[in-house]
């Protein structure tokens, strides 16, 4: 891996409700290097999405960091105040959120936007500005860019506006872009050209990539690496190539049995029995093992440790507690 940009450190986060605190992330440790992609996979409820928001420092109110911390370019990085996080935001780390009819600004043409955050980083004039929006619309491949400067979020299609948030976040030149499940909401056409778009922008700029998906088949498009979180841990980590046809955890082996192919037509599509449990309904032991075909009587007792099994490869199981192979 390449000299790491951002580093986690034993992060810990946890949500308040009523007097109780609830774990929601639990001994996330992870690195991400210079111009490399890194997914985060896992079903919705893993952890997935407050990790980002750990990263971007935009924690809900409820939430906090118990535990740990975060380096970027090798300097701490939160809990700081609001005037030092806005010098981070957009400039350093930039986000794509889900929905970009939500992310965006109703009432403000999307080309003013995007000009709105080189102005607000780069200290420049409004016509240095917007000439720079035009032109990162252009490169996010998006035609007519001085008509579309004008208009508004609503006149644009699901695909248009998530180049415009493209194109927003990486106006400043981010060290890191974080992208959050960026191709739920679009068609498979659309979802294929905004994968395109994420890893040309990653060859032509170098911007490091922390791609979010619950999708195994988009991660498998775009990284390098990939961390399968669930219930707030990691359970595994590897290259994609080696999670791909390696798969060394139950859990990962579960998503991959149920990705669609044209092997499996005719037949029922395998669901992995269960359910993420919720925050309070998570207790000792491996965060799997109520869902797990492999659990033993240790595994409901005592949490794994994520344990390297060989080189560059990581795995949350008492399986491989001994190291590289089942014990």
């Amino acid at each position: 891996m390449a000299s790491a940009l951002l580093e986690i450190r034993d992060m810990e986060v946890a949500f308040r409700i009523g007097k109780k605190t609830y774990p929601a992330l639990q001994q996330i440790s992870f690195k991400v290097g210079e111009k490399e992609t890194v997914g985060i996979v896992g079903e919705s409820g893993c952890g997935k999405s407050l990790t980002s928001l750990s990263v971007m420092g935009l924690l809900p109110e409820t939430a906090e960091m118990t535990k740990g911390g975060m380096l970027l370019e090798g300097k701490p990085l939160g809990p700081a105040s609001g005037e030092e996080w806005s010098g981070i935001r957009g400039k350093r780390v930039s986000m794509i959120f889900q929905n970009p009819m939500s992310a965006l600004n109703p009432l403000m043409p999307v080309g003013k936007q995007i000009a709105e955050m080189a102005r607000t980083h780069l200290a420049i004039s409004k016509r240095e500005a917007k000439r720079l929006a035009l032109e990162m619309m252009a490169r996010v491949g998006l035609s007519r860019a001085e008509r579309l400067y004008d208009d508004y979020p609503h006149q644009l299609s699901g695909g248009m506006m998530q180049r415009i948030m493209i194109a927003t976040a990486l106006i400043c030149d981010p060290k890191l872009l974080i992208a959050d499940e960026p191709t739920t909401a679009l068609d498979v056409t659309i979802q294929a050209q905004i994968l395109d778009l994420l890893r040309e922008m990653n060859r032509s700029l170098g911007t490091a990539i922390l791609l979010i998906s619950h999708d195994l088949g988009v991660i498998r498009e775009v990284c390098d690496r990939v961390i399968v979180m669930y219930a707030g841990y990691i359970v595994e980590e590897a290259p994609v190539a080696d999670i791909l046809e390696r798969p060394r955890h139950p859990y990962t082996t579960g998503l991959l049995q149920a990705l669609p192919g044209i092997g499996k037509r005719g037949r029922p599509l395998y669901t992995i029995p269960g359910r993420v449990p919720s925050l309070a309904d998570r207790g000792t032991g491996c965060p799997f093992a109520g869902r797990c075909p492999s659990a033993t009587e240790q595994c409901g007792a005592v949490t794994p440790e994520l344990t390297e099994t060989s080189p560059g490869h990581r795995v949350r199981c008492h399986l491989y507690a001994s190291g590289g192979r089942p014990a």
